[in-house]
């Protein structure tokens, strides 16, 4: 799995556990499904995601990394 994939997976996991809070718990969680939504707004603007730094910092590797792994492990300044 990657950043770009864990991050939608979380926002995914998060509107569906707010929209229950809201349903069984407290109207209140409503707001934690705005919130969501606001982050993934502004993330696509800006490129600034809270959650995606976090996965970085837990070892999780982006699309851009991925890829080049698979390609031998040679990136642009190796040897041929």
């Amino acid at each position: 799995m990657t950043v770009e994939r864990a991050v939608t997976a979380f926002a995914g996991f998060m509107v569906l556990l707010s929209l229950a809070l809201w349903w069984l718990v407290h109207p209140g969680f409503i707001f934690l499904t705005a919130f969501v939504g606001f982050n993934l707004l502004q993330s696509s603007f800006t490129g600034f995601c809270p959650a995606a730094m976090v996965f970085r910092k837990l070892g999780i590797k982006t699309e851009a990394e991925a890829a080049r792994g698979q390609a031998g492990g040679r990136g642009l300044g190796a040897a041929a």
